[in-house]
């Protein structure tokens, strides 16, 4: 993250819902700064500046909306609104109504309490670093309000599911169908409740939906891709070939067979990207994170697929595609990025690169992740009493090495601090899972025992 930046970090500003910055004082602040950098970028133009507002199925959501509405209001831009409708979902809508931004009101997997406001641009992609700046400058400034002529409208988007749902279709091949395919949807109560399930349905899938009734409190909760036991259960239960689960606001993709065998980001992107390859239509490589998992890695490899990391998240990943001209990447948390069918990461596009997969082949999801077997991780987050940049502490660095050294190539280490608190994640992968834990946990207590002996 830009350490420029005083509120906005990867993923937008995120927070918990009353306290700062996620209060309605300070999104109404927001909205206008946002709206004022919007309507300076285009100066002379005729038309006043548009940008959609989308949501996930919080409660909190209503309170924010109403605030980010009022201070676009305030700086002259006219509003559009959504509904609940996922990430993505306000990504391609941006785009396809030619607005300047599409702004979405949501804290991803994050538990109902929090809330999280994040934009993108009219192309349909993260703000641009300088826009994102503009914007920070502009909350340093008075709010104030146009004159009463200029004051922005707003209004309701009446097709916007149905716009997106049509979309999502369309990524799916003409010629083909899911006649025949029993799918449970897990739409983890938010955003997606009202759009997955009749997406698979009207490409002719029995479609089972659960986690698809939020109340605005429930989102993330027990359901999703953060908890996919419920899916596993679901899928079991109903005999059903497959299982897809979203998170709350629809960016993230977990998978189940009709076995109950669960199926992470870094699987998913495997089925999608060696299909690609082998049927010649792979442009690049594929571009994962410092936490995209080794054997995913190896088994690419093997394919003659190049492979990149990139920090964690799903920004970095977009940055690093853009950077080598690829179209394939994500995250082995079910972020799944496929830029030739869209702008951004998407679990329900996502799924049908998956499912395409399927019916083309005729294969199911162990068949077609059977060359690439994932190593055991084990990930321990160490609480410091500050902030501490692990390569500094000549302990923490020997402890490292001694476990690289231990593992002979055969797994990987990674140190990692947390961007918004003070952690430093540990994590060892190994071909054994005991291994992994056991070298974990000595690199941890090495890194606890450092962190506390600066404060003796």
């Amino acid at each position: 993250m830009d350490m420029t930046r005083k509120y906005f970090g990867t993923d937008g500003v995120r927070g918990r819902v009353g306290e700062a910055p996620i209060t309605p004082d300070w999104v109404l602040r927001l909205g206008y700064a946002a709206g004022r950098v919007l309507a300076d970028a285009q100066p002379g133009s005729r038309e006043r500046p548009g940008v959609l507002i989308g949501k996930d199925t919080r409660i909190s959501g209503y309170m924010l909306e109403a605030a980010l509405e009022s201070g676009f209001s305030a700086a002259g831009v006219d509003v559009y609104l959504s509904g609940p409708l996922p990430t993505p979902a306000v990504a391609y809508l941006a785009r396809a109504l030619r607005l300047q931004a599409g702004v979405v009101i949501s804290a991803s997997h994050n538990a109902f309490e929090d809330n999280g406001i994040k934009f993108f641009s009219a192309s349909g992609t993260k703000l641009p670093d300088a826009i994102e700046l503009a914007i920070e400058a502009a909350l340093e400034q008075p709010l104030a309000c146009v004159a009463s002529a200029e004051l922005g409208k707003a209004r309701r988007v009446a097709d916007a599911a149905g716009r997106y749902i049509e979309f999502c279709k369309g990524t799916f091949p003409n010629a083909m169908d899911l006649h025949g395919l029993k799918i449970v949807v897990d739409c983890a109560h938010g955003a997606g409740y009202h759009v997955a399930p009749p997406v698979f349905h009207e490409l002719g899938a029995e479609v089972i939906a659960i986690g698809d009734r939020p109340d605005g409190i429930n989102i993330n909760a027990g359901f999703g891709a953060t908890a996919p036991e419920a899916l596993r259960q679901a899928v079991l239960a109903q005999g059903a070939a497959v299982g897809i689960a979203l998170d709350g606001d629809g960016d993230r993709l977990v998978m189940v067979d009709a076995m109950g065998q669960i199926y992470d980001g870094d699987q998913l992107l495997y089925v999608i990207a060696a299909d690609r390859c082998a049927r010649g239509e792979l442009a690049g490589g594929v571009a994962g994170t410092l936490m995209s998992n080794l054997g995913f890695e190896q088994a690419l490899a093997r394919r003659g697929i190049p492979f990149a990391r990139a920090a964690v998240g799903d920004r970095y990943v977009l940055e690093l595609l853009l950077e080598r001209n690829w179209v394939l990447g994500g995250e082995n948390s079910g972020h799944i990025l496929c830029l030739d069918k869209h702008s951004t990461g998407d679990a329900i596009i996502a799924a049908l690169q998956v499912l395409t997969v399927m019916r083309r082949t005729g294969l199911g999801l162990p068949e077609l992740t059977a060359d690439c077997a994932l190593y055991p991780q084990r990930m321990i987050n160490v609480r410091t009493a500050r902030r501490i940049d692990w390569r500094t502490r000549p302990d923490i660095v020997r402890a490292k090495d001694a476990v690289e050294s231990a593992l002979a190539g055969n797994g990987r280490v990674l140190l990692r601090a947390s961007g918004t608190e003070p952690v430093l994640r540990v994590m060892v992968e190994a071909q054994d899972a005991a291994q992994a834990d056991r070298q974990a946990r000595q690199l941890a207590a090495v890194v606890e025992a450092s962190a506390n002996a600066e404060l003796d």
